[in-house]
This record gives C-alpha cells, sequence and structure tokens, in this order.
C-alpha cells in the first residue's frame, strides 16, 4: 500500500514534454494520479483488500539504472528483467531467503535465477558504494517528503512500510 500510495516513477525523454535527457525522478499517487477521483486511501484499501481476498504476493521491480546515476550507470538489462518476472510468475522467489534493504526497508530476494546477485543488491553495482548511500539517501528522503500527505489516512503499518532513512 505504501509503494502503491507513493506512486514513484521517473520521467524519461521521449515520454514527457520538454524533457532534458536526463531522467528525473517524480510520483504519481497509486501510478495515476490524473485519474484518480476518490481519496487515495480508498484505492489502497481496495488494493490490500484484493491482494488478502485472493492471496496475491505483490513484488516491486527495479527496471531503472543500475551501477551509476545517469551517465554512469546502465538500465537494467531487459533479460534480467525476464528473468525477474518469470521468477515472479513461476513463484520460485517466494522460496528465495531474502535481506532487508536498510535504506528503503524492502525485503530483496538474494538470488533469482539468470541473474548474477550484485544486480539485487544495487549498492554493490556501484564503483563507490558511498555515492550510492549518498544518492539512496535522497531518494529516500523525497519518499519520505511525498509520503507525508498520506500518513494521516493510512494505518501505522502502512506508514512504517517506507525507507527507514530520514
Amino acid at each position: 500500500m505504501y509503494h502503491f500510495l507513493t506512486g514513484y516513477t521517473a520521467k524519461v525523454a521521449g515520454t514527457e514534454k520538454e524533457m532534458g535527457r536526463k531522467p528525473e525522478s517524480t510520483f504519481s499517487t497509486c501510478f495515476g494520479a490524473p485519474f484518480m477521483v476518490l481519496p487515495p486511501a480508498v484505492y489502497a484499501r481496495l488494493l490490500r483488500d484484493k491482494i488478502k481476498k485472493h492471496k496475491v504476493n505483490c513484488w516491486l521491480l527495479n527496471t531503472g539504472l543500475s551501477g551509476g546515476p545517469f551517465e554512469v550507470g546502465e538500465r537494467i538489462k531487459i533479460a534480467h528483467t525476464r528473468a525477474m518476472i518469470r521468477a515472479i510468475l513461476n513463484s520460485s522467489l517466494s522460496n528465495v531467503p531474502t535481506r532487508l534493504d536498510p535504506i528503503f526497508n524492502l525485503h530483496v530476494p538474494v538470488s533469482c535465477e539468470g541473474i548474477a546477485h550484485e544486480i539485487l543488491d544495487p549498492r554493490s553495482t556501484w564503483r563507490n558504494p558511498n555515492d550510492y548511500d549518498k544518492v539512496a539517501l535522497d531518494l529516500a528522503s523525497k519518499f519520505n517528503k511525498n509520503f507525508e500527505k498520506f500518513a494521516p489516512d493510512v494505518s501505522r503499518e502502512v506508514r512504517e512500510a517506507g525507507p527507514r532513512a530520514r
């Protein structure tokens, strides 16, 4: 529910008018803010109820940059994205141990068939891990700032599902 409400995405050249070449982080509530007529928490509760009713496992999938910021890192390879989707769909990720990301507070699989383990740990793909930490902490603070508007309307459990870094 936290990440659905947050709707983190990026504006990318070619998909947005008057965009430069550099992607820009942005948030679009429920991944479709302009089309939401009800309060966002209503949609989040609907999602929660459907997940519970149908016993669905939900996954966040990073298809963005790996190995560094724009013009240093590269977009995650489509082969890796496909391998992750296959593992999600065939439920093989459900049986893999996870590690807790200390900044984003997400349980991340430590392995996935067809993918080097480094890809599942973005920090390890950066030449300088301290540079990753700075960028990740900055992004985490943007998540937290963006989520402030939803916090009064959701449970403590949802509020605590976001990044730990302040």
